[in-house]
Formats: structure tokens, C-alpha cells, sequence
């Protein structure tokens, strides 16, 4: 080689690593300018239950301080509340009734289109395609088995294979199980014969592999990508009892007055609605366990806020807390879920970003599908959101600016509503309204003046022609809006 070739090679070299130089730092600072998402959402977690709250007797310390710093959504309610529906409103940003998804997914309802599409834009969607790496940790409950089994046992677990996964491209969940002390998970790459069973607390093992996620370790994902990984943790969901012992004996001792101390908590059962079971000692038992998971999801959430904050990455990563739906835990005389009552139907959402929002408590009346587009506006996407979205931008109230301000939260029940049919309603936040129809077109009212009886003890439906009236005729303006034929 001569002396004017080196010359020639050298310099080529030079204007490569120059501009090889100028393309990474442009890509560091269009990383460093896109914010990460954390979407941590815990399964049965009542609003009730946030310690800074001060209702339920519980411990949530990382929690408190997560909506110390961020905004808390002190309004906010599940649309639908169950595992399913929520899920399908939460990725799409629509309704129940525009997704299909009415109820929990499993074998018998396969057939009716109960489950996530694979033709639905889901925010994950959005995201990839906005340069995002996006992962899912813990339960996912969108899909039933498909072909449907032969016999006429339900099948609520199944496999979502790669194609039905809306771009996430780490996968460390399952369907549906409710095996707290020994779940079992499906990896990105294995197949629906591969299970992995940690032999640990699912919420303590999905945060270990939160926080395997964000030291990216074994590249679960890209680099030179901002993440958006959504964690769905299923404690406290039933079996409340399946909890470590370490998170139990905060309620050794306790008696019934001071773990359920809501005034409106019955210890038979609400036979004109049916569901759970009476009696103090259960209904005690249940409580103090629901109370120790609530801690111990906190205190695993802790865990990764603290290796957020080793990573660099607390301060660039939009953090949302929330809740499938709530737990009644004895309320109104009932247990678990699928109820307008606030037990049930009230949740947490707390969205922190440190970097660009300052902190307060937002009384919005948010619902469920207005969380993809608001979080889509947070994160500079908002030209980004599908048409097909139903739910509302908010994100302007982040930044103190105006947004017409929505009056109702509509309340909706498939079938799976105790065994008596559908239900319908809204809140304002004066009041709540509920209409239940039987199979036979019965219909049963329901409705409480929160701003006067907080804790819906009294159903004042009958006591004054002229409300019922409005009630009922808001509700027929609010379903006709969105299409509903109920």
C-alpha cells in the first residue's frame, strides 16, 4: 500500500468514526428525550387500600410516596370491574361493548368472541411502533383456549402465543391461574408445552424479573430503545390466603373492629345480590390476609423503584399504578367483585413522572379507556392515537391546562353479574346509579347520594319520583350515546 492510499484509508476512518460518533450521541439524545412507561396494575386492589388514604389498616409506604410525588386520581373507578374487561379497555382504549370483551376469558365464553382480537391497536401496539421495546410480566387473562375443549368444564388458563401478543416482545406471564404461592409462567421464546415454576410468591418473583428486565441483563430488550414494560401483579386477588407469613403478622391479634372498620361491612350475606360467605371469623380471616398481601405487593413494587433509581432511570420513566377493580371484603355484605359499589368499583391511579409533572390529586372523573390516550399525550404521542380509541386525552392536566371535564362514569356488567343478568349505570360525584335487569326483564334500581352517604347504606331509589326520573333518563341519553341496545 502507498503512501497516498494510507492518506485516503486514514481519513475515510476518520469521517467514520466522526460520524459514527454524531449518530450515536443523536440517538442518546432522542433516547434520553422519550420517556420509559412502567404500568404496574395489581389484581383486586381496592382504592380503600392505599395507606396515605387512611381507611384501610394497611402499610404501603412506596406507594404513599409514589403519589406524594406524583398525581393521584382520586376519582378514578374500573368501567367494568373484572380481571378481563379491564385489560381489554386498559390496551385498547374502548369500551366493553366495542371490544367484546364483556366478561373473564375462558373456555365457554371462547366461542361468544370474549377475548382480546388480534386485530385491535393496543397501546403497545402504538408504542413499538414508536420506537418502544415493550414487555409484559405477570398475568395477562385476555385470550381463552382456542380450539375449545370438548368437555363442559371451564378452562380459564391458556397459552397466548407470539402472534396474539400486540408487539411485546418480552414476555414473562400466563393467563389466568391464581396460584400466588406456586405459579408458573410462559417465557417469550418457549412454547405452550414450557412452562417455568419458580417455587416463590408470584409477586416477589415477577419483581425479581422486573428488575432482571431493567438491568437487561439477558437483552430483554434493546438498548438504544426506551422500554414500556407493564407489570400486572395478581395479589391480592382470591386466595387471599396465599401469602408469605412475613406479611401476615402485622394482623396477629387484630379483631374484627379494628381490621374491618367500614361502617357499611355486614357479616351475613346479601342474599338479594348472593355472593361470599358470612360469618365474623371468615369474613376476619379473609380480611387480615387481603390487608397482607396489599403490604407485601408494596413492598415488592419498593424493591423495583429502588433499582429504578440505581439504573438512572426513576427520574425519565412515567410510573402508573392501578387496579383491575376492587374487593367489597364484607361491604354491603358482600365479597369480591362485579359490583357498582365504590369497595368494588373505586381504584388507585397514581401517575408519577418526576421529570415533567408536579404533584396533586386530580378529582377527574377518569375511566379506564382514557388511560391509553392520556398516557399516549404524556409521552408526545398524541398525534399517535388510534381513531378507533373511545376514551379522552386528559393529558393536558398534567400541565395545568383546561380540558372539558367529563360528569359521569358508566358502570357496566355482562352476565356474569351474580346469576340474574345485566346490569348498567353511572357515577357522578354526587351520586351512583345502578339498574339491574333479570333474565325474565325485571329491572332492580339502585342508587345512593355519596355526597351524603359515603358509604351507600341507604338505597334511596322510590324516595323522590323526580331523581329517579333523571336517574334513569341520563342513563338511557348515556347508553344511547355509546351505542348500547341494553
Amino acid at each position: 500500500m502507498n503512501f497516498s492510499n494510507s492518506k485516503l484509508y486514514l481519513l475515510l476512518f476518520t469521517v467514520l468514526i466522526v460520524f459514527s460518533c454524531k449518530s450515536n450521541t443523536s440517538e442518546e439524545k432522542i433516547l434520553a428525550q422519550k420517556p420509559n412507561l412502567l404500568f404496574i396494575f395489581a389484581d383486586q386492589y381496592r382504592q380503600a387500600s392505599l395507606g396515605f388514604l387512611k381507611e384501610d389498616p394497611v402499610y404501603t409506604p412506596n406507594l404513599d410516596q409514589l403519589a406524594k410525588e406524583g398525581v393521584f386520581f382520586s376519582e378514578a373507578v374500573s368501567n367494568n370491574p373484572l380481571c378481563s374487561p379491564y385489560r381489554a379497555m386498559l390496551m385498547t382504549g374502548r369500551y366493553s361493548l366495542s371490544t367484546g370483551v364483556v366478561e373473564n376469558c375462558n373456555s365457554q365464553r371462547t366461542e361468544f368472541g370474549n377475548y382480546l382480537k388480534k386485530d385491535e391497536v393496543c397501546i403497545s401496539d402504538v408504542l413499538v411502533a414508536n420506537g418502544y421495546s415493550a414487555g409484559y410480566i405477570g398475568k395477562w387473562h385476555l385470550d381463552g383456549p382456542e380450539p375449545t375443549p370438548p368437555d363442559v368444564k371451564r378452562v380459564w388458563d391458556t397459552w397466548c402465543p407470539p402472534d396474539r401478543r400486540h408487539g411485546f416482545s418480552f414476555w414473562y406471564a400466563y393467563g389466568t391461574h391464581n396460584r400466588h404461592n406456586d405459579p408458573y409462567y410462559w417465557t417469550t421464546d418457549g412454547g405452550e408445552d414450557d412452562k417455568v415454576y419458580p417455587k416463590q410468591w408470584s409477586a416477589e418473583h415477577e419483581a425479581n424479573v422486573v428488575i432482571n428486565y431493567l438491568e437487561n441483563s439477558e437483552n430483554q430488550r434493546k438498548t438504544n430503545e426506551p422500554f414500556a414494560l407493564f407489570w400486572s401483579i395478581n395479589p391480592p386477588h382470591t386466595p387471599f390466603k396465599q401469602v408469605p407469613e412475613r406479611y401476615k403478622k402485622r394482623y396477629e391479634g387484630l379483631d374484627y373492629k379494628e381490621v374491618l372498620n367500614r361502617p357499611n361491612v355486614q357479616f351475613t350475606d346479601n342474599y338479594e345480590l348472593k355472593r361470599g360467605d358470612h360469618g365474623v371469623e371468615k369474613r376476619l380471616s379473609e380480611a387480615k390476609d387481603y390487608f397482607a398481601s396489599v403490604n407485601g405487593v408494596d413492598d415488592q413494587i419498593g424493591r423495583v423503584i429502588k433499582k429504578l433509581k440505581e439504573k438512572g432511570l426513576y427520574e425519565n420513566t412515567i410510573i402508573v399504578f392501578s387496579a383491575d377493580h376492587g374487593e367489597m371484603l364484607g361491604s354491603q355484605g358482600l365479597m369480591h367483585k362485579n359490583v357498582w359499589f365504590k369497595e368494588a368499583y373505586r381504584i388507585p391511579l397514581i401517575v408519577h413522572y418526576p421529570k415533567k409533572i408536579k404533584p396533586k390529586t386530580e378529582d377527574l372523573l377518569i375511566s379506564v379507556p382514557d388511560y391509553m390516550p392520556t398516557l399516549l399525550g404524556l409521552m408526545d404521542l398524541k398525534t399517535e392515537i388510534p381513531n378507533a380509541v373511545e376514551g379522552i386525552d386528559y393529558s393536558n392536566l398534567f400541565f395545568d391546562k383546561d380540558v372539558i371535564r367529563p360528569q359521569k362514569q358508566l358502570y357496566f356488567s355482562g352476565k356474569s353479574f351474580v346469576s340474574k343478568g345485566d346490569a348498567r349505570g353511572f357515577r357522578t360525584k354526587e351520586y351512583t346509579y345502578a339498574v339491574v335487569k333479570h333474565e325474565n326483564g325485571d329491572k332492580f334500581h339502585y342508587l345512593y347520594h355519596d355526597a351524603e352517604d359515603p358509604y351507600q347504606m341507604t338505597n334511596i331509589w322510590g324516595r323522590n319520583p323526580e331523581l329517579d326520573h333523571k336517574m334513569e333518563t341520563e342513563l338511557e341519553e348515556l347508553l344511547t350515546s355509546m351505542n348500547d341496545p341494553w
